[in-house]
């Protein structure tokens, strides 16, 4: 319970106090990596046309296919065309897949928005944009393809931005030799990218929102005690599977409602002092559990007349209440101290 009332007044939300436990015992953390290792606000900093189509233009289609979306790279899209003060007309038929991104219909003809997968799985023909993807792949960005009446008419490149602090939070856990890994749906150069900038070692790229949790419960059936750390929605079922759910306050709903622990201040160091927090608390449970045993093991045998035969010593009734009261307001008072303790 102090550990608990510690944790809120420090914007850390424990939902159970066996979360407190959990978190103590960790050794891995899987991060998803938007909204929790980046900001999750994404940019547009490149506009590829093909063919007869211009960069407005371009943006604009797009703009219309993401308007009914709420993955951060459709917010961050429209957002561009909004601030261009572009208008579109609105889509019919729209459809958004996980993983895969926007189909939808723009003026009668078929438009899809999304990845080299979602392409090709469609015969759609991206050859003439392949080494431009490559590049900003190379440099971490998230890419759009844009087909318009099944021909491909550009892409867009897309940056997200790291927090500041993501490489701090991986340096102290790898202080408290625990392991650090990222999940992301991104390609290999741009989970690269990402996890070299913030020196986590261990990633999964191409992940599809119903991998998250296969891949969270492959780590415990090797025996590990994983904590994962999400945002969004699909990664509800990857929180629900973890020994411990940190949810970013940020978040979705879904999110917030599967995890055990919820970040108020959307700060991830936080993750860093909620696994001390439960450390110290589980070492205050030790403590007075130790020291509940060692004083019943006196107490109890002295007030039952244990040594009044050789002793001549007994305790009389009104005493032994007073030391079992003593001996849980020591208890209290040793929790408390808690309080005083710095888990910063």
């Amino acid at each position: 319970m102090v550990g608990s009332g510690i944790g809120l007044n420090n914007s850390i939300l424990i939902k159970k106090a066996s979360a407190l436990e959990q978190i103590a015992r960790i050794d891995t953390i899987v991060f998803d990596k938007t909204g929790t290792i980046t900001e999750g606000r994404f940019g547009v900093t490149s506009i590829f046309p093909s063919g007869k189509i211009n960069d407005n233009e371009l943006l604009t289609l797009t703009a219309a296919g993401c308007a009914f979306s709420n993955h951060p790279l459709s917010l961050s899209v429209v957002d561009e065309a909004r601030a261009r003060n572009f208008t579109w007309d609105t889509v019919q038929d729209f459809e958004e897949r996980a993983g895969s991104g926007i189909l939808c219909k723009y003026r009668d003809k078929a438009l899809m928005i999304g990845n080299e997968s979602l392409m090709t799985s469609n015969n759609i023909n991206i050859e003439d944009l392949r080494n431009k993807a490559g590049e900003l792949e190379y440099r971490g960005e998230s890419i759009l393809y844009v087909s318009y009446d099944n021909v491909c008419k550009g892409m867009l490149g897309l940056a997200d931005t790291i927090k500041q602090n993501a490489k701090d939070v991986v340096a102290s856990l790898q202080k408290m030799n625990i392991r650090a890994v990222m999940i992301t749906g991104d390609n290999e150069p741009a989970a690269n990218a990402v996890s070299s900038a913030v020196n986590i070692k261990e990633y999964h790229s191409k992940v599809l929102p119903g991998e998250k949790r296969d891949i969270v419960k492959n780590y415990q059936e090797r025996g590990m005690k994983v904590g994962m750390v999400g945002d969004g929605i699909n990664d509800a079922p990857a929180l629900a599977q973890a020994d411990v759910g940190i949810a970013i306050g940020a978040g979705t709903d879904v999110a917030k409602e599967a995890g055990d622990i919820i970040l108020m201040k959307n700060d991830i160091m936080d993750i860093v002092r909620a696994i001390r927090l439960g450390k110290k608390t589980l070492a205050k449970i030790r403590q007075n559990l130790f020291w509940a045993f060692f004083y019943n093991s006196i107490g109890i045998p002295v007030a039952a007349g244990a040594l009044y035969p050789f002793f001549g010593i007994s305790l009389k009734p009104e005493y032994a209440g007073l030391a079992m009261a003593l001996s849980s307001v020591s208890v209290v008072t040793n929790s408390l101290l808690l309080k005083r303790m710095s888990f910063r």
